[in-house]
């Protein structure tokens, strides 16, 4: 059996109406786009409330279908975990899961949702929106990327609204260490998460896996994950269900592409299996050498990527987002990451851009980074 997909505008109060006939049963599935205009007739598999757009690390766009079940799955391991439903507040875009499940965890429960206005995020907005939308009965919670968190502790007004949350999930992209001790420092209760479209957002917290939802990491490193969140499957796209999904020990599992180990329950997630840099012979891991330069005076953010080098054959790059717009020393930089990863891992360029080039929420594109990289070094110098 299969029921008809409905594209609707990459907006809250569209959605808002859309998605309980979606979840119930009683109307289409849909799908949030940025350009929702009207297209060829779309079916999908009955089960299916939800498709999301997703473009992932190829840049080929792929619509992952989530069923109902899984999304109530999602949400109600979400309050569990978090202490019970509570008032959402919209900070994220709707075309991406993060922010699409805001909408549906403030659905679910039946409580209030509140959203900022549209437009590029703002520290200053947001605190004065926070302040209004938080004085009622709790619990209140939201979801940002790390991104949105630094411009958050970088405005003390904002960093003392935010406090009013009783967790703010923070996921999207890799939370570097020194950030998370910025924030418990603040006072935020920040919650780490980790998942993906596929599992209908973040289906482990705190490296924990929700209720429900198991972990494993193989030989290779390459993380997997089980429960009710899995989605139903890529739209039209057989083939990599194929890939993705397996099933063993009388379970379905989605194979992500990302490394891990699992200490004492606890799940490390490493970076992405094909993030890892050669240079020299040597492995290098991105994420790793990431956490560091994070460390460092005035970074506020960075991706580090590999440039081709005619002797190393990649060469180790850090791109780098600061508070004064200037490039931290390079020679403190590599003392800096040499003497916690070893000198192979120490970049040789560190370069100081406005803004990092991203392809979702607070996620950085590596590969844009990287050709951002090779064009910042191979442009001829200022006269």
């Amino acid at each position: 059996m299969n029921r008809p997909l409905r594209d609707v505008p990459a907006d809250a109060q569209d959605l808002v109406r859309a998605l309980p006939a979606a979840l119930d049963g009683t109307g289409p599935a849909v799908r949030a786009l940025d350009d929702a205009s009207p297209g060829r007739p779309v079916h999908v598999p009955t089960d299916v409330a939800l498709v999301v757009r997703t473009s992932g690390s190829t840049g080929h766009p792929r619509d992952v279908m989530l069923s109902a079940d899984a999304l109530r799955a999602s949400a109600d391991a979400t309050a569990a975990r978090l202490g019970g439903p509570g008032s959402w507040f919209l900070a994220l875009p709707v075309h991406h899961v993060a922010g699409l499940q805001v909408l549906v965890r403030a659905l679910l429960a039946g409580r209030g949702l509140a959203t900022l206005p549209a437009g590029p995020f703002r520290a200053r907005t947001f605190a004065q929106v926070v302040r209004a939308e938080t004085a009622g009965p709790g619990p209140h919670y939201t979801s940002l990327v790390p991104t949105q968190l630094v411009r958050v502790l970088d405005d003390p007004d904002a960093t003392a609204a935010t406090r009013a949350f009783d967790a703010v999930l923070v996921g999207g992209a890799a939370c570097p260490p020194s950030l998370l001790a910025r924030a418990h420092a603040a006072g935020l209760r920040v919650v780490t998460t980790y998942g993906m479209t596929e599992t209908c957002g973040g289906c482990v917290y705190d490296g924990r896996a929700l209720d429900g939802v198991t972990v494993a990491v193989d030989a290779e490193q390459r993380v997997s994950l089980a429960g009710p969140v899995l989605a139903t499957g890529y739209l039209h796209r057989p083939d990599l269900d194929a890939t993705a999904f397996a099933t063993s020990g009388g379970r379905r599992w989605l194979r992500t592409s990302d490394r891990g180990r699992v200490d004492d329950g606890v799940l490390h997630v490493l970076g992405r299996l094909d993030d890892v840099l050669v240079t020299g012979g040597v492995k290098v891991d991105p994420l790793a050498v990431e956490e560091v330069v994070a460390g460092l005076p005035g970074v506020r953010e960075v991706c580090v990527v590999g440039v081709a080098d005619q002797h190393w054959g990649q060469s180790v790059v850090a791109v780098v987002v600061t508070q004064d717009g200037t490039a931290p020393p390079l020679t403190a930089l590599r003392t800096a990451v040499a003497s916690v990863l070893g000198p192979a891992s120490a970049p040789r360029q560190v370069l100081a851009v406005d803004a990092l080039p991203l392809r979702g929420p607070g996620k950085a594109d590596r590969r844009a980074v990287a050709r951002l990289a090779t064009e910042l070094m191979t442009r001829p110098p200022a006269t």
